[in-house]
């Protein structure tokens, strides 16, 4: 599915027939994407561009666990208050959490302090840096990209793919937590992954 996961809009994606277009012709941004300024910089400068870096790619999925349940909105005004909580998103620092890391968290107002997401956060730092002994988290994600555009979201919003189940399945097999198969499409898409802007 696009962005929203919680907004009930439906998203129009860049190269959705009949999407708006402006007056140059060129498509507008999908519904979602012109909220706010925040939103509109995110759409026009990162999400559907291509991430391959395991430091990027664990950002990535780790704002996509704290966005569950919550808007992307809200997700990316916290984030660098996210990025000084979690050691700029440093697998290996992550990693080494304690307990006392974690009050520390839960204590920090900048952040989204859910408990179980927070641990989540740390326990994936753990699995990405044990997935290094078998290719890397880069790899094993974009093992799962598929191999055409993914035009179901160009007509009908959907919120998880067959390839998106896969991908939850096989990281909660290797010690995943949070990594559902309606986030794992979402995470597919913001990294790009799908190959949406492309379409």
């Amino acid at each position: 599915m696009a962005r929203p996961r919680t907004s009930g809009t439906t998203p129009v994606t860049e190269a959705s027939p009949g999407a708006p277009t402006t007056t140059a012709g060129t498509p507008a941004r999908p519904a979602w994407a012109s909220t706010n300024g925040l939103m509109r910089n995110y759409y026009d400068e990162e999400w559907g561009v291509p991430v391959h870096d395991e430091r990027g790619l664990f950002e990535a999925l780790s704002l996509e666990v704290f966005q569950s349940g919550l808007s992307w909105s809200t997700v990316l005004r916290k984030r660098p208050a996210f990025r000084a909580a979690f050691a700029g998103f440093d697998p290996d620092a992550v990693a080494a959490f304690t307990e006392l890391d974690v009050k520390r968290l839960m204590a920090d107002e900048g952040i989204i302090r859910n408990h179980r997401k927070v641990l989540a956060t740390i326990q994936n730092a753990r699995a990405t840096v044990a997935l290094r002994q078998s290719g890397g988290l880069a790899d094993l994600l974009w093992s799962f990209a598929p191999s055409q555009p993914d035009t179901s979201v160009h007509d009908q919003p959907v919120s998880r793919t067959p390839e998106s189940q896969a991908l939850a399945k096989a990281l909660k097999g290797h010690g995943f937590n949070f990594v559902g198969p309606t986030t794992m499409y979402a995470l597919m898409q913001a990294v790009g992954m799908v190959g949406v802007r492309q379409a």
